[in-house]
Formats: C-alpha cells, sequence, structure tokens
C-alpha cells in the first residue's frame, strides 16, 4: 500500500487500515522511497503523487476509489463494503476525490499526539516480520 508520508491525513488513515489488517497482508510502502518509484515504473511523478495506491504481488496497480475494493477485501469484515464499492465504482470515486481535496485541511487538524500514534504504527508494520506483502 503506497501512501504520502508527507499528509497527516494519509498517515492517520494508513494507520487506522494498518490496525484493521489483522493479518497484516498489508506492506506499507511511503511514496517518497525509492522502493514505491520502481514499484510504480512508468507512472509519472505527478500521478504517483496524487494518489494512494495498490500493488499486487503480480505487479498489478490500482489507484484511488478503484483500489477500494481490492484493498477492503484484505480486511475482516471488508466483503461487503467492498461489494458496495464494485457496484458504485463512480460514487467511491467521487467519494475520494472529494477526500483528497480536502485531505490537507484535514490533516491539518489531527493533534500531534494522533500523528505520534499513527506514525508509531506504520513503523511497527515495517519492522515487524509476518505474513504480509500480499498488497503493497
Amino acid at each position: 500500500m503506497l501512501y504520502d508520508a508527507e499528509c497527516r491525513f494519509c498517515r492517520w488513515s494508513l494507520a487506522w487500515l494498518l490496525r484493521w489488517d489483522r493479518a497484516r497482508r498489508l506492506e506499507p510502502v511511503a511514496l517518497q522511497d525509492e522502493r514505491a518509484v520502481a514499484l510504480l515504473s512508468g507512472m509519472p511523478e505527478a500521478e504517483r503523487m496524487a494518489s494512494w495506491h495498490l500493488v499486487r504481488p503480480d505487479g498489478a496497480v490500482s489507484s484511488a476509489g478503484a483500489a477500494a475494493p481490492t484493498l477492503l477485501r484484505l480486511l475482516p469484515g471488508g466483503a461487503p463494503l467492498a461489494a458496495f464499492a464494485e457496484r458504485f465504482p463512480a460514487a467511491v470515486e467521487r467519494g475520494y476525490a472529494r477526500v483528497a481535496s480536502v485531505r490537507g485541511r484535514i490533516g491539518d487538524r489531527l493533534g500531534d499526539g494522533a500523528l505520534r500514534r499513527a506514525d508509531a504504527v506504520i513503523a511497527k508494520r515495517n519492522q515487524e516480520p509476518g505474513p504480509r506483502a500480499d498488497l503493497r
């Protein structure tokens, strides 16, 4: 799961997803990391930085709202939400676009304590060995 490490809202929301991912199937990779450039090879930087992305082990990439069904199917109890996202992809994409357009303002309202806790969750996931890397 590729995310913007400079975005407060992105880090905070990623931490919630990692907490939900009890099977540790997601591997967080910052978009600013060299690995992200390699995983998204051929994707222009502006496009890479405009959204979050999932990269499957076979190299297939999904981004923004289109990635929601794949992500949700990996999370415990996420299948009904994934089915909704698949049934209404335009609505999910619009919702994603709306949140993305205000992510900076949302992030500015997050307290430093919330960000420290989020960063700790991300760091811990990156340090722990275990069953993961189903998706980056």
